[in-house]
């Protein structure tokens, strides 16, 4: 029959077994090739849940933000390198595929928030929007769960801060701009690339590098506080990137740039070997043996510091082309700080 070919916007091209599960299933490729109803040909399904707590304590110490909320699990975007794909698999379902077809809505996340800081125990600090999925995500334009978040944020005068690489951020820019008059707001866009095949292929259902540059020039032109993150870097990949991405992210007004390096842990590591050799196999093998001279040898690196900015050769130079680009066309610039003196609860100012 010949070689199978790649499904069509979708990073994963596999299902991985879920380490959680006793029994699993095994797919094959040849055999659900062109037959109704396969993984290969299903469509995004919201699964609607109520959980009972959105807000969640940050314990990495590779982040500054104490807390997150994210109002969905699992990411339509299909970014094959996402670290959140393994979370997938606490929720009974695979970190390839299913991560991309099945997305979990907490519908009544923004209920969940506001409980959240009318509890005494609450101490006003920035939430972090997205710790874990996209929280403008394509689901969030039939939901509508983080604007209602964000209008909870805005009602409490609770700092925010979201991390996103969709243009549906636009959407909500009356929100933001109320926010950033109070000094509650800042955005973080993941900027992985210029190069349109590269992304098509990494993350094939989000905006193009060009698109995220749009959206950081907006934002901070209507007043909000917008960097970026070159992220993942990717060792013969994007790597020779890094300089042109701030260059530009500069241009357009970022007012801060931060990067990770790619990190495959979990199933992600299985996931991103299928993929590279179906999609760049000529680069294939070059790609993983600098991915495990980062990490020690290993794709799966989990040590806190190290699994973010990664070791060895390789990782210097990331770290210093980096710096440098930074010190060239984002000299003195950062975030102004978050204001957390004007939290209310139950409509009344606390004083701190």
């Amino acid at each position: 029959m010949g070689s199978i070919p790649k499904i069509k916007g979708r990073g994963a091209q596999v299902n991985t077994n879920n380490k959680f599960l006793e029994h699993s299933i095994e797919y094959d490729d040849a055999f659900s090739y062109l037959e109704k109803d396969n993984f290969r040909d299903q469509k995004t399904k919201y699964l609607i849940e109520h959980p009972k707590k959105i807000v969640n304590e940050i314990k990495s110490p590779d982040l500054r933000m104490g807390k997150s909320a994210n109002p969905y699990q699992g990411c339509e975007h299909g970014c094959i390198y996402c670290y959140a794909r393994n979370t997938h698999e606490y929720f009974g379902f695979s970190a390839g595929l299913e991560f991309e077809q099945k997305i979990i809505v907490k519908k009544n996340a923004a209920e969940l928030l506001e409980k959240e800081l009318n509890k005494k125990s609450w101490i006003p600090k920035p939430i972090m929007f997205s710790g874990n999925t996209d929280c403008y995500q394509p689901a969030e334009k039939e939901f509508k769960l983080t604007r209602a978040m964000l209008e909870i944020c805005l009602k409490y005068g609770n700092p925010v801060t979201i991390i996103t690489k969709n243009a549906l951020i636009k959407r909500d820019i009356d929100i933001l701009k109320k926010l950033s008059e109070e000094r509650l707001i800042s955005v973080i866009i993941s900027l992985t690339t210029l190069n349109e095949e590269l992304r098509r292929a990494l993350e094939p259902r989000t905006v193009s590098g060009l698109k995220r540059l749009e959206i950081v020039k907006f934002l901070n032109e209507n007043g909000i506080p917008t960097g970026v993150n070159t992220a993942p870097i990717i060792p013969g990949l994007n790597d020779h990137e890094i300089p042109e991405l701030i260059k530009q992210a500069a241009s357009n007004g970022a007012c801060w740039a931060g990067y990770t390096t790619v990190r495959l842990n979990g199933s992600v590591g299985q996931i991103f070997e299928d993929w590279i050799y179906k999609t760049f196999p000529n680069k294939a093998d070059k790609v993983l043996k600098q991915i495990k001279e980062m990490h020690g040898g290993t794709l799966n690196d989990s040590t806190f510091g190290r699994r973010i900015t990664g070791e060895g050769h390789y990782a210097e130079h990331i770290k210093q082309l980096h710096r440098l680009a930074r010190k060239k066309y984002m000299p003195d610039r950062q975030f102004p700080e978050l204001e957390i003196s004007k939290f209310k609860r139950h409509g009344q100012i606390n004083l701190f």
